[in-house]
């Protein structure tokens, strides 16, 4: 019985992360055309259907329908049902990472590391489609990091300040040499970034992701999809290394560190 219990608890914080990054999800589409994302209801894009209850279930509701609108028969975009499973994962693994707390869903820390993520979907979601990170999401990560600041004293003021350095300003000087390295938005991103996670899980990060957006594009160019001149966004491949920095940078630094 308690077997089940456990179950259900861990279904139900599945469910929560799913419902949040669902949510996100329709802010990255909606953002960027300029729509409300508190007024109107979830509808169909296709046909103007607007979404019931039953329609509106995390992960199930996509399953059900076979990925296409009950009424017209559109197809759902995918990208929906996985950030779906990508909320559900991510609410998971920083309950498992960081605890419980006293609600028994997740700790403190963790709600914030969750948020963090929740963050970087939406950037990578807008700046894939739009080559635009805003900075309203700047300030969010910003104001992340001093509730951080007091929840990981391990990370202290002098290295979380490098850490916004650390990245940041190299990018800035090879845009400067090379216009079009980074963006603007990418710069700044590792700069609040730096102060949320501190120096060492921040170098992670970008590892990681030139590493992913360097498979990206040596792909591209081998599958004649793109030319050695076009840009792409590296928004989403940054989110991706900082979301895995967010979670064992520390970890993977200090594995790197003992091979020395």
């Amino acid at each position: 019985m308690l077997g089940i219990l456990e179950g259900i608890l861990w279904l139900i914080r599945f469910l929560f992360g799913a419902c949040i990054f669902s949510f996100l999800c329709v802010v990255a589409d909606r953002m960027p055309r300029k729509e409300s994302i508190v007024k109107g209801r979830s509808h169909c894009t296709a046909c103007g259907h607007v979404l019931t209850p039953a329609e509106l279930i995390p992960c199930v509701s996509y399953l059900c329908l076979r990925g296409r609108c009950r009424a017209c028969g559109a197809g759902i975009p995918v990208r929906e049902f996985l950030c779906e499973t990508v909320g559900g994962a991510a609410f998971v693994l920083c309950a498992v990472h960081y605890g419980f707390g006293v609600t028994g869903l997740i700790s403190l820390e963790g709600a914030v590391v969750f948020c963090y993520l929740g963050i970087l979907l939406a950037v990578a979601l807008i700046d894939w489609e739009t080559q635009m990170i805003y900075n309203r999401f700047h300030i969010l990560i910003l104001l992340l990091a001093v509730v951080q600041c007091m929840l990981v004293p391990e990370h202290g003021l002098p290295d979380r300040l490098l850490g916004a350095v650390i990245v940041s300003v190299p990018m800035l000087a090879l845009t400067l040499l090379v216009p079009g390295a980074f963006g603007g938005g990418d710069i700044k991103l590792m700069v609040v970034t730096g102060l949320f996670l501190g120096t060492a899980p921040t170098v992670v990060a970008m590892f990681l992701s030139l590493v992913a957006g360097g498979g990206f594009a040596a792909g591209m160019l081998l599958a004649k999809k793109m030319e050695k001149t076009d840009q792409f966004a590296f928004g989403p491949f940054l989110a991706f290394g900082l979301a895995v920095a967010a979670l064992w940078g520390d970890q993977i630094a200090g594995w790197y560190l003992s091979l020395l």
